[in-house]
């Protein structure tokens, strides 16, 4: 998820370098804005946002400029630094450390109205979605299932 930072988080030196990084290997292999975003499938508005500071933009776009520029993991490997300096900006959040992760006891998720005019909400709901979504996707059938099964043939006379 991409996330705005506000102005002091655009300085920062994770954040700073991984958005030089990427210009300049963007740069260097030749390709706009514009080609770039075409080719990672994110919009040219998102890469003019994380390469200006305007948004920290994801693991996984890291990742796919990665692959297209050819920099043998250099952006990926430096986003668990902007990560952390996202969740410190994000202000719901601060950056955790493996320790503290495995001694805070899990906060039970309220399940009330939200409003959706407010971005703290609208950020939590999303989240959620995503739990949500991870929790189906895990518990999917393997590639490998045959597909829905027939019922057995003596039922089949009943239909």
């Amino acid at each position: 998820m991409e996330h705005t930072p506000p102005p002091s988080a655009a300085h920062s030196a994770a954040s700073q370098q991984f958005r030089w990084e990427l210009r300049s290997c963007r740069v260097r292999r030749g390709l706009t804005q514009r080609a770039l975003a075409d080719l990672v499938r994110f919009s040219r508005e998102t890469v003019a946002a994380v390469e200006s500071g305007r948004r920290f933009g994801s693991h996984e776009f890291a990742v796919r400029c990665d692959d297209v520029l050819d920099t043998g993991g250099l952006l990926a490997s430096l986003w668990p630094q902007v990560a952390a300096e996202q969740l410190a900006a994000d202000g719901r959040r601060g950056p955790r450390t493996p320790e503290q992760a495995r001694l805070d006891p899990p906060v039970p998720r309220q399940r009330s109205r939200r409003d959706a005019r407010d971005p703290g909400a609208v950020v939590d709901a999303i989240d959620e979605l995503r739990e949500l979504i991870g929790q189906v996707l895990s518990s999917q059938p393997e590639a490998d299932d045959p597909g829905p099964r027939r019922a057995p043939e003596h039922l089949d006379d009943q239909r």
